[in-house]
């Protein structure tokens, strides 16, 4: 199946756990993009880069091997062929992949990759999928909810990740960098035009999964 479904939307509204779910129902290969950028963040710690300096580290992301590998809800994320998938959940690597990811290089080098893994079909979730990776998605969808609602989220993955928090430093950080994403000039976080908006405020998965599968069902007929 050449199907694309591309899933947008800031911090904590849904789009991984959804993103999986449809992949499996659909029988697609899943891209989590953010994950993508994690290994990116992971390989500028590890060769001790400065982040800011953008020549080397987009010098960096180009030479990177990164790949995704396995099924939707047992997702490895390889990087240069080792398995990083628990090491790019720390918070070190979380806050240097909220600056590389706004280098345009880091993002070109990203967006090819995420292109040539899905040209033969695919359920991506990142921010700029249905605008910038794949304007011609067969579906595209933008997942939101309250930011209250998003930082509570949020909060229960980091304790569950034993990282120390609290639900107001969450909300802070993620607004924050909600902000600097949709202000950038690269790939900002915004709703494409033919984007199908879900707001999954007060809502179950199951509830919401429910109503994407019917639509992408209603789109390829």
């Amino acid at each position: 199946m050449s199907l694309i479904i591309a899933i947008d939307g800031p911090s904590g509204a849904g789009k991984s756990t959804l993103g999986r779910l449809l992949a499996h129902a659909l029988n697609l290969l899943y891209i989590d993009t953010g994950s993508m950028y994690r290994a990116v963040a992971l390989a500028v710690i590890q060769s001790q880069l400065d982040p800011t300096d953008k020549d080397a580290v987009v010098s960096l992301a180009e030479r990177s091997d990164i790949d995704l590998a396995g099924e939707p809800d047992s997702l490895r994320v390889m990087l240069n062929g080792r398995d990083v998938t628990e090491q790019i959940r720390s918070e070190a690597v979380t806050d240097i992949s909220s600056i590389i990811s706004s280098i345009p290089g880091v993002r070109r080098a990203m967006v090819a990759r995420q292109r040539e893994m899905g040209r033969t079909g695919a359920v991506l979730n990142g921010r700029d999928i249905g605008t910038v990776v794949f304007p011609d998605a067969d579906v595209k969808f933008f997942l939101t909810a309250s930011a209250e609602e998003r930082a509570q989220r949020r909060f229960i993955e980091e304790q569950a990740q034993k990282h120390s928090t609290s639900i107001a430093q969450t909300l802070a950080e993620m607004t924050e960098r909600d902000r600097r994403d949709s202000r950038r000039t690269d790939s900002p976080l915004k709703v494409a035009d033919d984007a199908i908006v879900i707001d999954s405020t007060g809502r179950s998965i199951h509830e919401v999964f429910q109503e994407m599968m019917d639509l992408v069902q209603k789109a390829v007929g």
